[in-house]
């Protein structure tokens, strides 16, 4: 049997999502300087948040297409999505763009269902689903549209795409409780 070459840690894909984590605090910065009214440095941010969600799906096709997929890249790259989406809807909450309760929502799934892949890594692996994938777009497309300085009634698509997100993040969130608690009894039985 032949024995699969060591992919590098630095490689393109892990490049990117150290790239996404670098821009993190540069799109907090422009957040925090454009203190949601003004309208370049509302821009400026939208543009550093898109970018760095780019790096998101680009760094992921990378390492698939390639071969690049390494543990640090397993480990960091939801560690860079957490801080990105994150800290843009607890921005967007301080601001008072967005409800508080709907970060707190969004955030305990988010970090809930991080949380249960950890639980039952050890039966087996909870890929994203193809729901999980639409709500990060979904969370990225109303992120960004928060951000963009629009007037009305364009800023009301916002909330929308919000809702939008919301439903299928809670919707996917008791999808992965149900596929994980079904993969632990699965192995359980196994056993």
């Amino acid at each position: 049997m032949q024995e699969r070459a060591k992919v590098p840690v630095l490689n393109a894909a892990n490049v990117l999502t150290v790239l996404r984590i670098v821009l993190v605090p540069v799109f907090v910065i422009f957040v925090i300087i454009s203190g949601m009214t003004d309208p370049g440095w509302r821009i400026a941010a939208a543009f550093a948040f898109g970018i760095a969600s780019l790096t998101d799906f680009v760094d992921g096709w990378i390492a698939r297409r390639f071969g690049l997929v390494t543990s640090f890249g397993k480990v960091a790259d939801p560690i860079a999505d957490k801080a990105l989406t994150g800290s843009a809807l607890i921005l967007l909450s301080i601001y008072g763009a967005l409800p508080w309760w709907v970060t707190i929502v969004i955030l305990v799934r988010e970090w809930g269902i991080t949380a249960l892949r950890f639980w039952v890594i050890r039966y087996g692996v909870i890929a994203a689903s193809r729901g999980g994938k639409l709500k990060t777009v979904l969370q990225i497309a109303a992120i960004a549209w928060y951000l963009w300085p629009f007037g009305e009634p364009l800023a009301s698509v916002g909330t929308w795409l919000m809702g939008a997100a919301l439903l299928v993040t809670v919707i996917t969130g008791i999808d992965y409780v149900v596929t994980a608690l079904r993969l632990r009894a699965a192995a359980k039985q196994g056993a």
